[in-house]
C-alpha cells in the first residue's frame, strides 16, 4: 500500500493508494487542519495517528510527501516554507522512515504535481514534459529524459520569478514577473488596472462592481465583456512568451498547465499560441503539445502518491 502526505498551510491530507500493473487506485483520503500553534513534530504526530487509523503500518511499502518550498529533497528536510510558519529545518523524511521502515521521498508541490500529471494524467508516456501550476502561484515542474529534474537545491523550474516586463502586476515578490501576469492574484491585479483605465475612458467593466478575482474576470469575459477579455488576452500573451522560452530552451514534447489555464483555456490559448508561433523555433514548437491538466481537484492526492513512487 502506498501512503501520501499532502502538507499545506491551511490543511494537511493523508492519502492511501494501491498500485497494480502500473495503475493507481486511490483508496482513502482524510484531512485535518494545519495547526501552526503547535510544533511541526506535534503536527506530524497527528498526521501519523491519522494515517495509522487508515492503513496497517506493516502494509505500507512506500511514502511520499508533497509540501511547499523551500525544502531539501535530497536530505528530506522542510526549510521554512512561507505558508508553514515555524516549520524550520524539519527532518520529515527521517521521522517517517523511523515510523514505517520503508522508502520515503519528499518533493515540493510543483514537482509533485508534475510527477502526478506525468505518471497518471495528461503527460503520461512523455519523456520530456513541463508542468505549470498557474494557480495561486506560477511555477514549473520538469520531467527531463524520463526523470524528475529538481536542480542543485530544488529551485529548478521557478519560472514565476523571471521578469516578463520591466513593470506590471506583482508576483513572487517582483513586479512584472511571469507570476505577476500568470496567476490568480496577478490576473486580479490586471483586472483592477484595466477596469480603472476603462472607467477613465467612460466604460465600466462588468466585473468592477464586486470583489475582483481571476474567476470574476473570467466570468465577465465569458459573458462578452471587452475589458475582461483584454485582461485574459494580456495574461495569455505573457503565458505564450514564457512557453516560447521553455520550448526553445528544453524542447519538451508536452507542456501541461493546471488550475486557471485548465478552467479558462478558451480565454488564454489563442493569444498564447500566437506568441509561440511568432517566437519559437518552428521545429521545436512542432513537436510540443500544450494541454490542460487532467487530474483536477485530485491532483494533490496523486501528487503525494506519485512522490512515493520516485526512486533514489
Amino acid at each position: 500500500m502506498l501512503l501520501g502526505f499532502d502538507i499545506g498551510g491551511t490543511k494537511c491530507a493523508v492519502v492511501t493508494a494501491q498500485e497494480t500493473d502500473g495503475k493507481i487506485d486511490l483508496k482513502d483520503k482524510k484531512a485535518i487542519p494545519t495547526d501552526l500553534s503547535v510544533s511541526p513534530e506535534t503536527m506530524i504526530d497527528r498526521l501519523l495517528e491519522l494515517a495509522d487509523s487508515m492503513v496497517d503500518r506493516g502494509e505500507v511499502t512506500a511514502v511520499g510527501v508533497s509540501c511547499g518550498s523551500p525544502l531539501d529533497s535530497k536530505k528530506g528536510v522542510i526549510m521554512s516554507p512561507p505558508n508553514l510558519k515555524g516549520w524550520d529545518d524539519v527532518h520529515i523524511v527521517d521521522i517517517l522512515k523511523e515510523h514505517y521502515g520503508v522508502p520515503v521521498h519528499l518533493q515540493n508541490d510543483a514537482n509533485a504535481c508534475a510527477v502526478a500529471e506525468w505518471k497518471f494524467g495528461a503527460g503520461k508516456g512523455a519523456s520530456n514534459m513541463i508542468f505549470l501550476t498557474f494557480g495561486t502561484g506560477f511555477g514549473a515542474g520538469l520531467i527531463l529524459n524520463g526523470a524528475l529534474y529538481s536542480g542543485t537545491n530544488d529551485n529548478a523550474g521557478e519560472v514565476g520569478h523571471i521578469r516578463a516586463e520591466d513593470d506590471g502586476p506583482e508576483g513572487y515578490g517582483k513586479r512584472g514577473s511571469y507570476e505577476g501576469f500568470c496567476s490568480g492574484g496577478g490576473i486580479a491585479q490586471l483586472g483592477k488596472t484595466f477596469a480603472q483605465k476603462a472607467l477613465e475612458a467612460g466604460v465600466k467593466a462588468q466585473y468592477a462592481d464586486g470583489e475582483i478575482s481571476a474567476k470574476t474576470v473570467a466570468d465577465s469575459a465569458d459573458a462578452g465583456d471587452a475589458t475582461a477579455i483584454d485582461v485574459y488576452k494580456t495574461s495569455g500573451e505573457k503565458l505564450g512568451k514564457c512557453l516560447a522560452m521553455l520550448i526553445d530552451l528544453l524542447n519538451p514534447e508536452k507542456i501541461v498547465i493546471g488550475s486557471i489555464f485548465a478552467r479558462s483555456r478558451n480565454l488564454l490559448w489563442d493569444s498564447a499560441k500566437a506568441v509561440i508561433e511568432r517566437e519559437c523555433l518552428a521545429t521545436s514548437a512542432a513537436v510540443c503539445e500544450v494541454v490542460p491538466a487532467q487530474l483536477g481537484e485530485h491532483i494533490g492526492d496523486y501528487a503525494a502518491i506519485g512522490v512515493a513512487l520516485l526512486k533514489d
